[in-house]
């Protein structure tokens, strides 16, 4: 499996993208069905593991996969889903949500940065620094001429990272207004799931389109082929753990990992 065969769920440098023509429903080079698509994924929760160990040991390399999306979109589901049975000392997931005010007392990229993974380490961001110009940018929090300028920081820092040796995959998780009206209501329906509820939550919502066109931006102005963005149809949660899963196994396949060679002979050591 090669990152070559998701090309169509990337977003193209240079290209607008315009969220509202983007189906969030699966596409179909995935299973129509939810029992086929968890049996194709219990497989690559066996080959992800033996991966990620591969990936550990090897230290070559660090890998960072940022989570974004609108609320309900299912961030850590995907991270719960996905990297179920993985090693957990090589695999770290960090949030970030509104700034305190220790690390507003800094530049928006000093809490990002300490984050940032370790040879053999993969980092999940569930958000990320591009909430600095994504919910900034909606709720007014900083003047236009103060977020305009973090894209070219945030290029800047994730080429830092790829100089590094970080391999970047960053996911936007699509659904679409009826699907999170849904499952804002489940939230409110269900006792189990009331606590996932915030009340800003409806706030945000009344912003839908504002925040469409800030991501939109997002994507035009820092989608890049060393930190590319990928659009995942989330309506359905079976299909977007599958596809995140299907792109990160493809991602480590393509670095050949294997384990390091040691230097001594193992049949020439005896244990008494």
């Amino acid at each position: 499996m090669s990152l070559k065969k998701f090309k169509h769920y990337l977003v193209q440098e240079g290209q607008n993208e315009t969220l509202s023509r983007v189906s969030a429903s699966p596409r179909g080079d995935l299973p129509q069905s939810k029992s086929e698509a968890l049996a194709e994924l219990n497989d690559l929760h066996l080959r992800l593991g033996d991966l990620q160990q591969r990936f550990h040991v090897d230290r070559r390399h660090k890998l960072l996969i940022v989570l974004q999306g609108m609320d309900t979109s299912g961030k850590g589901g995907t991270i719960k889903h996905v990297f179920r049975g993985v090693n957990p000392q090589g695999v770290h997931v960090a949030g970030f949500e509104k700034p305190t005010t220790r690390e507003a007392a800094h530049d928006f990229l000093w809490r990002v940065h300490q984050h940032t993974p370790s040879n053999g380490e993969i980092m999940i961001f569930d958000r990320s620094h591009y909430e600095d110009v994504l919910a900034v940018r909606v709720n007014k929090l900083k003047p236009e001429s103060v977020w305009e300028k973090r894209y070219r920081h945030i290029n800047d820092f994730e080429q830092l990272l790829v100089d590094e040796d970080t391999i970047i995959l960053k996911f936007f998780l699509h659904i679409d207004r009826a699907t999170q009206k849904k499952r804002l209501q489940e939230r409110l329906d269900i006792p189990a799931k009331n606590w996932k509820f915030d009340p800003s939550d409806v706030i945000a919502r009344a912003k839908w389109n504002d925040y469409e066109q800030a991501y939109e931006e997002v994507f035009d102005k820092t989608c890049h082929p060393h930190a590319p963005w990928y659009i995942i149809p989330a309506n359905k949660k079976w299909a977007r753990n599958l596809l995140v899963a299907r792109i990160v196994v493809a991602c480590l396949d393509d670095l050949h990992l294997s384990y390091p060679k040691v230097d001594f002979d193992p049949s020439l050591v005896k244990v008494d």
